[in-house]
């Protein structure tokens, strides 16, 4: 079997959510096939540079996702000859092509929350807009796979809520690299400082995280990502008085472990997500959490068996709530158990398994199509 992996979704120099479970997923593919001479894996980039994000492969170089040539690349991918094609991505360009194809939904925050990411071209934003406006224009793009994958049970849930597909859909999450071993740290029940990863989207709701710290005196809250100026000063005129929030203005994978190996908590009091990496990337190195009670934040950091949590869940617009169920993490006791339960929780997903997963439905289809 000749599986074709879309990594044109690579950020360089430094991964995103859908660079990072791209990435993470084909070096476990890579892994899982090293002694598979019946499979060949290869991938798609865009720019060569995205070659020093993952392990050595074999590639081929074909247009940047957002090109206007797009909509003929299957026919590009038809001359490869593949069996099985897969993108962390639903829009592939897809017309005429003779493989078997594997599409990817993340989440479906977009019709709920429609602003754009901005790092996106100005058409691709208005476009992005017009697309979140109904869901035939995500069923058309989900059905012209053979099947779907997406990150998490409470997604799929979802789309098969809202009948986005009528082929199967596969759960292959994304993960975090395992920590091996686990730092050595002293109790964080007093260090009372507050991480928060990821961007600053209205429905990141960082404001609440902001708010909160009204009623946690002495707390430090690190924002860890990366921001543009415009939003920084809005964020820093909501900043309390007497609290303290340090920007990070983004932040490098060695400093971001120290970062977390010092705190109390990492959280996020988002309104919606499609998985949350960074919460399992700080239960992996045995960082409590403190998260909005939402579905997807249930499943990827409930509770341990025993009764034994590493998460704190409170209402992301109740900054009082907020701040008393992170202060619930001042007891040592209280923090040391949630502590202990996070990094069990983490492993839970794995990029082998994600790769096992995608491994196995790539086969499936290949096995239907002869």
């Amino acid at each position: 079997m000749r599986l074709l992996f879309d990594a044109r979704y690579t950020r360089v120099p430094r991964h995103d959510g859908i660079s990072r479970y791209g990435a993470g997923i084909l070096a476990a593919l890579l892994r899982l096939t090293e002694h598979r001479p019946d499979i060949e894996v290869e991938a798609l980039i865009s720019d060569e540079a995205q070659l020093h994000m993952f392990p050595p492969v074999a590639w081929h170089r074909v247009n940047a996702p957002t090109s206007a040539a797009e909509p003929l690349l299957a026919r590009r991918l038809n001359a490869l000859r593949p069996d099985v094609v897969f993108s962390p991505m639903q829009t592939m360009g897809t017309g005429g092509r003779d493989y078997r194809l594997i599409l990817t939904l993340h989440d479906l925050i977009y019709y709920s929350h429609p602003t754009p990411p901005r790092d996106m071209p100005l058409p691709v934003r208005g476009l992005w807009r017009l697309y979140h406006l109904a869901y035939w224009p995500q069923r058309l793009l989900l059905n012209r796979a053979d099947a779907v994958a997406t990150v998490s049970e409470t997604t799929a849930a979802l789309i098969a809520e809202h009948r986005l597909t009528g082929r199967p859909v596969a759960v292959i999450p994304n993960a975090a690299d395992p920590v091996r071993p686990l730092p050595v740290r002293s109790s964080g029940h007093n260090a009372k400082s507050l991480v928060y990863m990821g961007s600053f989207l209205p429905y990141k709701n960082v404001e609440s995280l902001i708010r909160a710290l009204r009623h946690l005196p002495g707390y430090t809250l690190h924002l860890a990502s990366g921001i543009a100026p415009a939003v920084e000063a809005r964020l820093r005129a909501l900043v309390p008085d007497r609290a303290r929030v340090v920007f990070h203005r983004g932040i490098g994978d060695e400093d971001y472990a120290r970062l977390l190996d010092s705190s109390t908590a990492l959280v996020s009091a988002s309104l919606a997500e499609g998985f949350g990496l960074p919460v399992v990337e700080a239960m992996a190195r045995g960082l409590p959490v403190a998260l909005t009670d939402m579905p997807i934040f249930r499943e990827i950091a409930g509770t341990e068996a025993g009764g034994r949590a590493p998460a704190r869940f409170f209402d992301p617009l109740d900054p009082a709530d907020i701040a008393a169920r992170i202060r619930e993490l001042e007891d040592p006791e209280t923090w040391a158990a949630a502590s202990a339960a996070a990094p069990g929780r983490a492993a839970a997903y794995s990029w082998d398994d994600s790769a096992a997963r995608l491994l196995a439905l790539a086969e499936e289809l290949h096995g239907h199509q002869r």
